[in-house]
């Protein structure tokens, strides 16, 4: 696991071998089940997440009925909305996959700055990238129709449909299962 971390982490700066062994001392690495839930609605957390290995999903449960809001793969980040206020977490996160997730919460993160200060800047770097995708992906979605989000999500992530659940699928796109089927099948008839 540690191979997995440190390649992704030199894609966004050079550490030396010192300073990579040193952080493995401040990091924690936790192995989640396929099935597993790491964070439940009505708990709270400080705790944020990258998703080293696996594929989880967010979801609320609106009228018994689970609504997936988000799918997490590897060298994504995942930062539940209740850490910003300390309230209790409205959705669930789930693992699809036996998952390794790299766990940061702000006791961490703080010695991991005083120790190193090129951490906070990584921090920084990861932080802003992860906000300018959320922030593209809300907007496309929120503009676009399910075909086209269908598309986009084949485009942009085409080993998604292959890691999960066609259902959960249809639950992101905010279509049903057989709406779903339909578009699929009318998409292969249009290549």
């Amino acid at each position: 696991m540690e191979e997995l971390l440190f390649s992704y982490l030199d894609t966004i700066g050079e550490f030396s071998e010192e300073e990579k062994s040193s952080m493995m001392e401040l990091i924690q690495l936790r192995t989640f089940n396929k099935g597993q839930i790491v964070l439940k609605a009505g708990n709270k957390t400080e705790d944020s997440f990258l998703v080293i290995k696996g594929c989880l999903r967010s979801y609320y449960i609106v009228d018994g009925e689970e609504k997936t809001t988000e799918f997490f793969e590897e060298e994504d980040i995942i930062t539940p909305v209740c850490i910003g206020d300390n309230s209790p977490s409205r959705y669930n996160i789930a693992c699809l996959e036996d998952t390794v997730l790299l766990v940061s919460n702000p006791t961490l993160e703080a010695a991991g700055f005083s120790r190193f200060p090129q951490f906070e800047t990584l921090c920084r770097v990861l932080s802003e990238r992860q906000l300018g995708k959320k922030q593209q992906e809300f907007d496309s979605f929120k503009i676009s129709n399910p075909e086209e989000r269908y598309k986009k999500l084949l485009m942009d992530r085409p080993q998604l449909v292959q890691r999960v659940p066609q259902y959960q699928i249809a639950s992101y796109l905010g279509i049903t299962p057989q709406s779903l089927s339909r578009l699929r099948t009318r998409i292969i008839t249009q290549k």
